[in-house]
């Protein structure tokens, strides 16, 4: 028995401008697509269910490609400050925030981005001990590369003045060699060790959280990366077969693991694959520098508003080899986060060094490249995770940090999609919007919201079917499912995102008012407005 979908306009996506205003399905998949009447005639033994769309238009299930779903779960659930505009506003808030915590409980805040304030200032820590005296707090920056910490928190991470930078990290200090609070990349991890461990409780509320509203904006899947950070592999995921139980809630989950976990997950007998028809696991996740708004992401050559730091590597370059080499040595892919083009050059030379046999790789960001970058690129089997909204949120401050002849090739992704490199689109949430609706509307304008201008590096606008592309095709495609995830085609998961209005032919600015009328995972509605 199958049910009937019609009286909307159905985008395929195999090519532009096709579409059908009807669909069959059966068993969860699409059994076949055209009108009503033909479909009506040709099924009306097996009909049980008919859906009246009322006009509506259905895409194939938007993906996102890259994101933390528990962290997502996270912000919904702490203290946020991404929407933060004044430090003066921060403070506030975390005043509140102290004054409603009770006991000894950590004051934790997310997302707290300093090129949001006019004197884009960064807390010291003396400042945070003004607000929280006596419990350790512990601040995340929206790149989630770095973080604020009051002395409480130094203190129980045993931070001084003669603590050594980690490998791969950097305690920020004064004048006078003392810690300030800022910790940069694996820095903040020596204070993460210190945070009492999650409950299964808590990671179920802020994944239950994150879920449904990923749900709400009309997200039917994501390729997230959590398996490191909540108690470890098998708390994680344990946490994600109870939420994700394809009956309640249908959502496809695919899950990267961090190379510190894959031990765990083996030790736990899971493989990389499907482990249920929602949730799956993907290649080994790699950290290869850190992000370009607190100058960690790692350029060849230095930073132009400050010479005298190039970012961070988080790796040697051998030690970046030995990892890819032993996930080749598992017959696993890798998923390698590469913003600056330092780390590009690195991540690549170990994928020359060592390719991939079964599967395809994933460099993640691709923030800063050149053309001889893109050269090597296009000879390896690699997917490209894209993040359209880093357009909105890092210019202009990031031709700071760049300069002139940098940022030529930089967020560069009609470059990439030109030189046929298969390209997939994330929000990298929680650091940006989840919304993907903000993420298409990113690709075709290069503007932020209610700015009038030709765009940031506007040559490099996408097209609609580009933007949209990127979080069906291009999703798909980078998990290996472009045979049955994707597009709306015979065979395909019956995945849909409706919305009350054409993005192909609305105005960009319309984008950011169409609404989510439903979103569908495996023939079920699983949101509607």
């Amino acid at each position: 028995m199958g049910t009937l979908w019609y009286n909307g306009t159905f985008f395929t996506m195999t090519e532009e401008g096709e579409t059908v205003s009807a669909l069959y399905v059966q068993d969860g998949r699409i059994y076949d697509l055209g009108n009503k009447e033909h479909l009506e005639k040709r099924y009306a033994d097996v009909i049980e269910r008919r859906h009246d769309l009322s006009g509506a238009f259905v895409y194939p299930g938007f993906v996102d490609s890259h994101l933390h779903i528990i962290g997502h779960g996270e912000k919904l659930i702490r203290l946020d400050l991404s929407e933060v505009s004044q430090a003066e506003e921060m403070r506030s808030l975390l005043e509140r925030k102290y004054n409603q915590s009770s006991g000894d409980q950590w004051i934790f805040g997310e997302g707290w981005n300093e090129n949001n304030f006019p004197d884009r200032k960064i807390f010291h820590r003396l400042e945070l001990d003004e607000i929280s005296p006596n419990k350790p707090m512990f601040l995340t920056r929206v790149c989630r590369h770095a973080a604020l910490v009051n002395t409480k928190a130094l203190e129980m991470a045993g931070i001084t003045k003669e603590t050594k930078d980690p490998t791969g990290g950097v305690i920020v200090r004064d004048d006078h060699g003392e810690p300030t609070g800022f910790l940069l990349d694996t820095a903040a991890d020596l204070v993460k060790e210190k945070i009492p461990k999650v409950t299964d409780e808590y990671v179920n509320r802020a994944l239950r959280v994150a879920v449904n509203d990923l749900l709400r904006v009309g997200l039917v899947g994501g390729h997230t990366e959590d398996l490191h950070y909540y108690g470890g592999f098998k708390q994680t995921f344990d946490q994600f077969m109870n939420v994700i139980d394809g009956k309640q809630t249908k959502f496809r989950a695919h899950l990267l693991v961090h190379h510190e976990a894959i031990d765990e997950m083996e030790n736990e007998n899971y493989d990389k694959g499907s482990i249920t028809p929602f949730i799956e696991l993907g290649a080994v996740k790699i950290f290869s520098d850190g992000a370009l708004g607190g100058r960690t992401a790692y350029l060849r050559s230095p930073y132009t508003d400050d010479p005298s730091t190039s970012g961070v590597a988080i790796h040697t370059e051998e030690s970046l080899q030995k990892l890819v080499r032993e996930a080749r040595n598992k017959n696993r892919p890798v998923a390698i986060h590469t913003i600056g083009d330092g780390a590009l050059d690195m991540a690549l030379t170990a994928l020359e060094k060592y390719p991939v046999t079964e599967g395809r790789d994933r460099l993640i960001h691709v923030q800063v490249v050149d053309d001889t970058l893109i050269e090597r690129m296009k000879k390896l089997s690699v997917i490209l995770d894209l993040q359209p909204r880093f357009v909105a949120s890092d210019f202009p401050w990031v031709m700071e940090r760049l300069g002139e002849e940098r940022i030529k090739h930089s967020f560069a992704w009609k470059t990439l999609l030109e030189n046929g490199l298969h390209c997939a689109g994330g929000s990298d949430a929680p650091i940006e919007p989840v919304n993907p609706l903000l993420g298409i509307h990113a690709a075709i304008t290069r503007t932020r919201i209610g700015e009038n201008h030709e765009g940031y590096l506007p040559e490099q606008k996408l097209t609609p079917f580009e933007a949209v592309q990127l979080f069906t095709t291009g999703s798909a495609y980078a998990i290996e499912k472009e045979n049955e995830r994707g597009k709306i085609a015979k065979g395909y998961v019956a995945d849909f995102t409706i919305l009350d209005q054409n993005l192909f032919t609305v105005t960009p600015d319309e984008i950011l008012t169409t609404n989510v009328v439903m979103t569908v995972v495996d023939n079920t509605i699983m949101y509607e407005k």
